[in-house]
Protein backbone atom coordinates (compact mmCIF):
# COMPACT_ATOMS: atom_id res chain seq x y z
CA UNK A 1 0.00 0.00 0.00
CA UNK A 2 1.49 3.12 -1.32
CA UNK A 3 2.00 6.67 0.90
CA UNK A 4 -1.21 8.12 -1.25
CA UNK A 5 -3.60 4.94 -1.05
CA UNK A 6 -2.59 5.08 2.92
CA UNK A 7 -3.70 9.14 3.23
CA UNK A 8 -6.53 8.31 1.40
CA UNK A 9 -8.02 5.13 3.80
CA UNK A 10 -6.97 7.56 6.79
CA UNK A 11 -8.92 10.29 5.45
CA UNK A 12 -12.00 8.23 5.28
CA UNK A 13 -11.28 6.65 8.42
CA UNK A 14 -11.33 10.05 9.82
CA UNK A 15 -14.50 11.35 8.03
CA UNK A 16 -16.01 8.08 9.27
CA UNK A 17 -15.50 8.65 13.10
CA UNK A 18 -16.55 12.25 12.50
CA UNK A 19 -19.87 11.01 11.08
CA UNK A 20 -20.42 8.84 14.09
CA UNK A 21 -19.46 11.30 16.46
CA UNK A 22 -22.13 13.52 15.02
CA UNK A 23 -24.96 11.33 14.50
CA UNK A 24 -24.30 9.46 18.12
CA UNK A 25 -26.31 12.12 19.94
CA UNK A 26 -29.17 11.88 17.62
CA UNK A 27 -29.19 8.16 17.78
CA UNK A 28 -29.08 8.65 21.52
CA UNK A 29 -32.02 10.58 21.63
CA UNK A 30 -34.32 8.44 19.79
CA UNK A 31 -32.87 5.46 22.50
CA UNK A 32 -33.71 7.34 25.19
CA UNK A 33 -37.28 9.06 23.77
CA UNK A 34 -38.12 5.19 23.39
CA UNK A 35 -37.34 3.85 26.34
CA UNK A 36 -38.70 4.35 30.13
CA UNK A 37 -37.19 5.81 33.29
CA UNK A 38 -35.85 3.32 34.53
CA UNK A 39 -33.67 2.56 31.10
CA UNK A 40 -32.69 6.59 31.04
CA UNK A 41 -30.87 5.40 35.17
CA UNK A 42 -29.71 2.23 33.60
CA UNK A 43 -26.27 1.20 33.55
CA UNK A 44 -24.42 -0.05 31.76
CA UNK A 45 -26.84 1.87 29.48
CA UNK A 46 -29.39 0.69 27.07
CA UNK A 47 -27.82 1.07 23.07
CA UNK A 48 -30.78 -0.35 21.61
CA UNK A 49 -34.47 1.69 20.96
CA UNK A 50 -37.43 0.78 23.22
CA UNK A 51 -40.86 0.63 22.42
CA UNK A 52 -42.00 3.15 24.41
CA UNK A 53 -42.16 6.02 22.12
CA UNK A 54 -45.91 6.58 21.30
CA UNK A 55 -46.73 6.06 25.79
CA UNK A 56 -43.65 8.87 26.31
CA UNK A 57 -45.69 10.73 23.59
CA UNK A 58 -49.23 10.33 24.82
CA UNK A 59 -47.21 11.55 28.22
CA UNK A 60 -46.54 14.69 26.75
CA UNK A 61 -49.94 15.24 24.80
CA UNK A 62 -51.17 15.28 28.38
CA UNK A 63 -49.12 17.55 30.23
CA UNK A 64 -48.85 20.20 27.24
CA UNK A 65 -50.94 20.87 24.07
CA UNK A 66 -48.31 19.68 21.60
CA UNK A 67 -50.33 19.73 18.43
CA UNK A 68 -50.94 23.56 19.16
CA UNK A 69 -48.08 24.65 20.22
CA UNK A 70 -46.18 22.08 17.13
CA UNK A 71 -48.41 24.64 14.87
CA UNK A 72 -47.76 28.00 16.43
CA UNK A 73 -43.67 27.34 16.22
CA UNK A 74 -44.26 26.16 12.61
CA UNK A 75 -46.10 29.25 11.68
CA UNK A 76 -44.01 31.81 13.52
CA UNK A 77 -40.55 29.85 11.86
CA UNK A 78 -42.12 29.62 8.50
CA UNK A 79 -43.06 33.20 8.13
CA UNK A 80 -40.13 34.64 10.09
CA UNK A 81 -37.96 33.08 7.39
CA UNK A 82 -39.62 34.13 4.55
CA UNK A 83 -39.62 37.32 5.86
CA UNK A 84 -36.27 37.39 6.75
CA UNK A 85 -34.99 35.98 3.15
CA UNK A 86 -36.91 38.78 1.01
CA UNK A 87 -36.09 41.81 3.51
CA UNK A 88 -32.05 41.02 3.84
CA UNK A 89 -31.75 40.13 0.42
CA UNK A 90 -33.03 43.43 -0.74
CA UNK A 91 -31.42 45.27 1.81
CA UNK A 92 -28.37 43.46 1.05
CA UNK A 93 -28.08 43.43 -2.45
CA UNK A 94 -29.25 47.42 -1.96
CA UNK A 95 -26.48 47.99 0.26
CA UNK A 96 -23.61 46.17 -2.28
CA UNK A 97 -24.61 47.20 -5.63
CA UNK A 98 -26.73 50.56 -5.40
CA UNK A 99 -25.00 53.61 -4.18
CA UNK A 100 -27.40 56.22 -2.21
CA UNK A 101 -26.56 58.90 0.10
CA UNK A 102 -25.89 57.95 4.06
CA UNK A 103 -25.26 54.10 2.62
CA UNK A 104 -22.02 54.25 4.61
CA UNK A 105 -23.10 55.40 8.13
CA UNK A 106 -25.95 53.59 8.10
CA UNK A 107 -24.25 50.09 7.44
CA UNK A 108 -21.89 51.14 10.32
CA UNK A 109 -24.92 51.02 12.70
CA UNK A 110 -25.71 47.93 11.17
CA UNK A 111 -22.81 46.19 12.37
CA UNK A 112 -22.35 48.50 15.36
CA UNK A 113 -26.05 46.08 16.41
CA UNK A 114 -24.00 43.13 15.81
CA UNK A 115 -21.82 43.82 18.87
CA UNK A 116 -24.75 44.35 21.08
CA UNK A 117 -26.55 41.47 23.01
CA UNK A 118 -29.85 40.50 22.26
CA UNK A 119 -30.96 40.83 25.98
CA UNK A 120 -30.36 44.40 25.96
CA UNK A 121 -33.21 45.11 23.22
CA UNK A 122 -36.04 42.75 25.51
CA UNK A 123 -37.48 45.39 27.39
CA UNK A 124 -37.90 47.97 24.67
CA UNK A 125 -38.85 45.44 22.40
CA UNK A 126 -41.50 44.46 25.26
CA UNK A 127 -42.35 48.12 25.57
CA UNK A 128 -43.34 48.06 21.54
CA UNK A 129 -45.12 44.95 21.54
CA UNK A 130 -47.46 46.24 24.33
CA UNK A 131 -48.44 49.52 22.60
CA UNK A 132 -48.83 47.86 19.49
CA UNK A 133 -51.09 45.08 21.97
CA UNK A 134 -49.57 42.69 20.65
CA UNK A 135 -48.07 40.95 23.99
CA UNK A 136 -49.73 37.66 23.59
CA UNK A 137 -50.15 37.17 20.37
CA UNK A 138 -47.55 35.30 17.60
CA UNK A 139 -47.22 39.28 15.77
CA UNK A 140 -45.16 39.66 18.51
CA UNK A 141 -42.58 36.42 17.44
CA UNK A 142 -42.76 37.10 14.09
CA UNK A 143 -42.21 40.69 13.05
CA UNK A 144 -39.17 42.04 15.35
CA UNK A 145 -36.66 38.91 13.90
CA UNK A 146 -37.96 39.76 10.17
CA UNK A 147 -34.91 42.14 9.23
CA UNK A 148 -32.05 41.44 11.34
CA UNK A 149 -28.61 42.63 11.54
CA UNK A 150 -26.95 39.51 10.77
CA UNK A 151 -28.56 38.75 7.59
CA UNK A 152 -28.96 41.85 6.24
CA UNK A 153 -25.16 41.78 6.60
CA UNK A 154 -24.77 38.35 5.32
CA UNK A 155 -26.52 38.60 1.93
CA UNK A 156 -24.25 41.79 1.51
CA UNK A 157 -21.20 40.04 1.38
CA UNK A 158 -22.06 37.76 -0.49
CA UNK A 159 -24.20 39.95 -3.26
CA UNK A 160 -20.77 41.90 -3.25
CA UNK A 161 -18.78 38.94 -4.47
CA UNK A 162 -21.37 36.68 -6.33
CA UNK A 163 -23.20 39.88 -8.00
CA UNK A 164 -21.34 41.42 -10.63
CA UNK A 165 -21.16 45.38 -11.55
CA UNK A 166 -21.43 44.49 -15.16
CA UNK A 167 -24.31 42.48 -15.16
CA UNK A 168 -26.01 44.92 -13.21
CA UNK A 169 -25.16 47.39 -15.61
CA UNK A 170 -26.43 45.19 -18.11
CA UNK A 171 -29.28 45.24 -16.74
CA UNK A 172 -29.67 48.77 -16.44
CA UNK A 173 -28.80 49.34 -20.13
CA UNK A 174 -31.36 46.78 -21.03
CA UNK A 175 -34.25 49.13 -19.55
CA UNK A 176 -34.68 47.02 -16.01
CA UNK A 177 -36.19 48.87 -13.05
CA UNK A 178 -34.93 47.98 -9.34
CA UNK A 179 -37.60 44.96 -8.27
CA UNK A 180 -36.73 43.82 -12.03
CA UNK A 181 -33.13 43.98 -10.92
CA UNK A 182 -33.14 42.20 -7.75
CA UNK A 183 -35.61 39.42 -9.34
CA UNK A 184 -33.96 38.65 -12.78
CA UNK A 185 -30.69 39.47 -11.78
CA UNK A 186 -29.89 39.13 -8.34
CA UNK A 187 -32.11 36.78 -6.35
CA UNK A 188 -30.65 33.51 -9.34
CA UNK A 189 -27.48 34.36 -8.02
CA UNK A 190 -28.27 34.53 -4.29
CA UNK A 191 -29.66 30.71 -4.13
CA UNK A 192 -26.91 29.41 -1.97
CA UNK A 193 -26.73 32.46 0.18
CA UNK A 194 -30.39 32.30 0.93
CA UNK A 195 -30.36 28.69 1.79
CA UNK A 196 -28.10 28.83 4.54
CA UNK A 197 -29.74 32.08 5.98
CA UNK A 198 -32.93 30.21 5.19
CA UNK A 199 -31.33 27.19 7.57
CA UNK A 200 -30.01 29.77 10.20
CA UNK A 201 -32.79 31.86 10.51
CA UNK A 202 -35.31 28.84 10.31
CA UNK A 203 -33.38 26.78 13.43
CA UNK A 204 -32.96 29.66 15.46
CA UNK A 205 -36.38 30.98 15.55
CA UNK A 206 -37.78 27.35 16.21
CA UNK A 207 -35.40 26.85 19.24
CA UNK A 208 -36.24 30.29 20.37
CA UNK A 209 -37.12 30.17 24.03
CA UNK A 210 -35.77 33.08 25.89
CA UNK A 211 -38.47 35.88 23.94
CA UNK A 212 -41.79 33.39 23.48
CA UNK A 213 -41.33 32.56 27.03
CA UNK A 214 -41.52 36.63 28.02
CA UNK A 215 -44.06 37.88 25.61
CA UNK A 216 -46.45 35.01 25.41
CA UNK A 217 -48.41 35.63 28.41
CA UNK A 218 -51.54 33.54 27.66
CA UNK A 219 -50.98 30.01 28.68
CA UNK A 220 -53.12 29.30 25.46
CA UNK A 221 -51.38 30.42 22.98
CA UNK A 222 -47.04 28.98 23.20
CA UNK A 223 -44.25 28.29 21.00
CA UNK A 224 -42.67 24.58 21.42
CA UNK A 225 -39.68 25.15 23.18
CA UNK A 226 -41.84 27.30 25.94
CA UNK A 227 -44.45 23.84 25.99
CA UNK A 228 -41.45 21.19 26.10
CA UNK A 229 -40.37 23.50 29.36
CA UNK A 230 -43.16 22.68 31.07
CA UNK A 231 -42.24 19.20 31.55
CA UNK A 232 -40.08 19.99 33.94
CA UNK A 233 -41.25 18.84 37.16
CA UNK A 234 -40.78 20.64 40.35
CA UNK A 235 -39.77 17.64 42.46
CA UNK A 236 -40.00 14.61 39.46
CA UNK A 237 -39.43 15.23 36.05
CA UNK A 238 -40.37 12.19 33.39
CA UNK A 239 -36.95 12.09 31.31
CA UNK A 240 -38.30 9.62 28.95
CA UNK A 241 -41.23 12.10 27.98
CA UNK A 242 -38.42 15.04 27.48
CA UNK A 243 -36.82 13.16 25.25
CA UNK A 244 -40.03 12.51 23.40
CA UNK A 245 -40.51 15.79 23.27
CA UNK A 246 -37.44 16.77 22.42
CA UNK A 247 -37.31 14.11 19.42
CA UNK A 248 -40.29 15.80 18.07
CA UNK A 249 -39.32 19.04 18.17
CA UNK A 250 -35.58 18.03 16.59
CA UNK A 251 -37.25 16.16 13.44
CA UNK A 252 -38.34 19.25 11.34
CA UNK A 253 -34.79 20.89 12.05
CA UNK A 254 -32.84 18.11 10.35
CA UNK A 255 -35.39 17.35 7.74
CA UNK A 256 -35.02 21.42 6.99
CA UNK A 257 -31.11 21.10 7.18
CA UNK A 258 -31.30 18.09 4.65
CA UNK A 259 -33.07 19.79 2.50
CA UNK A 260 -30.97 23.32 2.70
CA UNK A 261 -27.81 21.72 2.59
CA UNK A 262 -28.37 19.99 -0.44
CA UNK A 263 -29.73 23.25 -2.24
CA UNK A 264 -26.47 24.95 -0.85
CA UNK A 265 -24.05 21.79 -2.46
CA UNK A 266 -26.00 21.79 -5.47
CA UNK A 267 -26.28 25.35 -6.13
CA UNK A 268 -21.69 25.64 -5.26
CA UNK A 269 -21.06 22.99 -7.48
CA UNK A 270 -23.53 24.29 -10.70
CA UNK A 271 -20.97 27.31 -9.66
CA UNK A 272 -17.86 25.51 -9.89
CA UNK A 273 -18.92 23.60 -13.06
CA UNK A 274 -19.85 27.03 -15.01
CA UNK A 275 -16.75 28.60 -13.86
Amino acid sequence: MNRLTTGKVLFHVALLIGVIVSVFPFYWLVVMATGNESDIYAYPPRLIPGTNLMDNIQTVRDAVDLPMAFLNTVIVSVLTTALTLFFASLAGFTFAKFAFPGRGPLFVILLLTLALPSQLGTVPSFVIMSRLEWVGTLQALIVPGVAGAFGIFWMRQYSMGAIPNDLVDAGRVDGCNYWQLYTNVALPLLRPALAFLGIFTFITTWNDYFWPLIVLVNPEVMTLQVALSQLNGVYNTDYAAVMAGTLISTIPLVIIFILGARHIIGNIAAGALKG
